[in-house]
């Protein structure tokens, strides 16, 4: 088996995208991952969020034989990446450079540690979009010599699996992707002109 490093977002994400990577990821033939989960993700506000999602990742991996590295929570760091980006759409620049900084950190760490392989959970959700998310996966994963395993994880029935996991394991499924920006214009939008 390969030694692959997964950027996880979440306990909820993680769970279908680890395991299909484990068991039946085929790129070549008969290529099995060897995962270890990474939680990087300075971008979740707040602190107490933030610990909320990594204890129901770690809750998940103790019992499912996943191991579980911890990157540093750096959210001062996430908003000078973002700064000038606060009143983005969701989807928009401001979460480019959010998975850009996440997944840069996630190819130091692999590289560091004699990973060959990097893999995120992001395209799992329903409105992380692959076609953004992979080239910089790519990207990143040339710069530091890794292989960037690239998938549009919801797709053929992953985020079904995924939402069908999760509550088997009685998980908790936040309601907004991580950031003091996501929730500010999910729950407050500006008024309009």
């Amino acid at each position: 088996m390969k030694k692959l490093l997964l950027h996880v977002c979440c306990g909820p994400c993680a769970i279908y995208v680890a395991q299909k990577l484990r068991e039946d990821y085929h790129l070549e033939s008969n290529l099995k991952f060897d995962c270890t989960l990474f939680f990087y993700n300075p971008n979740i506000w707040p602190k107490e969020e933030y610990k909320r999602r990594f204890n129901v990742l770690k809750h998940w991996t103790g019992k499912s034989d996943f191991p579980l590295i911890e990157g540093k929570y750096e959210h001062n760091k996430w908003l000078e990446s973002v700064s000038g980006l606060e009143k983005e759409p969701e989807g928009g620049a401001r979460c480019s450079a959010c998975y850009q900084m996440r997944l840069e950190e996630s190819a130091k760490f692999a590289k560091e540690n004699c990973f060959g392989y990097l893999a995120t959970t992001l395209t799992i959700g329903r409105n992380k979009k692959a076609d953004i998310i992979n080239p910089i996966g790519r990207s990143v994963g040339e710069k530091y010599g890794i292989k960037f395993i690239e998938g549009d994880w919801k797709k053929e029935g992953g985020q079904e699996a995924s939402c069908r996991l999760s509550k088997q394991e009685n998980m908790y499924r936040q309601n907004y992707c991580g950031c003091e920006f996501s929730i500010r214009i999910k729950v407050c939008p500006e008024p309009s002109a």
